[in-house]
């Protein structure tokens, strides 16, 4: 059974997907754009900073002074961000409402945070934080985008859609390969779409494995 994944071969993801019997095949129908944008204020003033990708990781990694806390959605965007002398914290599910709930928990005197994000992202956090003592500065380091023109899909039996834009970009896959989800926000793209994916998994590398392996034929 043969993966499209947009992730090198070496990435974990890809090695979670050999541990459930697939090849993963590296597939990339998206891209990710820079803003080149500075953050909107200084790191070194704020609370903590919060991150929820792997590409606002790159971003913004090389401005984060040693002894910064930074809370990340998960397991992805803690290794994206590769450097030492960070105190990197993590809630259970990896989603933004659960990073709020982190927040409250780990600074309930509130104060100033940084969120890095992209521009497509549901602005969920700066909702909940709007009018309480957590005042959040957003900075958008990049933008994902469907690539021009979209990669031919090598012969594969199933795609990964690790984003919603990957998400979009996959909706016209068809010729019996399966569409599988990383997360709500990609699944509900096929959704409404009209197109449900195949499966959905949390986004963790066990939880891909076990949908794998479900679906392993």
């Amino acid at each position: 059974m043969r993966l499209a994944i947009s992730r090198p071969e070496h990435h974990p993801l890809a090695q979670a997907a050999r541990e459930a019997g697939w090849q993963p095949v590296p597939y990339f129908p998206t891209h990710i754009q820079t803003t080149g944008n500075p953050p909107p204020v200084r790191v070194g003033r704020v609370t903590a900073v919060m991150i929820l990708s792997p590409a606002g990781a790159e971003a913004a990694a090389w401005w984060l002074p040693e002894g910064t806390t930074v809370l990340v959605t998960g397991e992805g965007t803690a290794a994206a961000l590769d450097r030492p002398g960070l105190e990197i914290v993590a809630p259970e599910q990896p989603k933004a409402e659960a990073l709020w709930d982190l927040l409250q928990t780990r600074f309930p005197e509130g104060g100033e945070f940084l969120l890095v994000r992209g521009h497509r992202s549901r602005e969920a956090l700066e909702k909940l934080a709007n009018g309480t003592k957590w005042e959040i500065h957003t900075w958008i380091t990049h933008a994902e985008v469907v690539s021009n023109p979209v990669p031919d899909l090598p012969p594969v039996d199933a795609v990964l859609a690790l984003s919603p834009v990957q998400a979009l970009a996959l909706l016209e896959v068809d010729g019996g390969v399966k569409r599988f989800a990383w997360g709500e926000s990609a699944e509900r793209v096929f959704t409404e779409a009209g197109s449900p994916a195949d499966a959905v998994c949390e986004p963790k590398a066990e939880a891909l494995r076990a949908m794998l392996e479900a679906h392993r034929s």
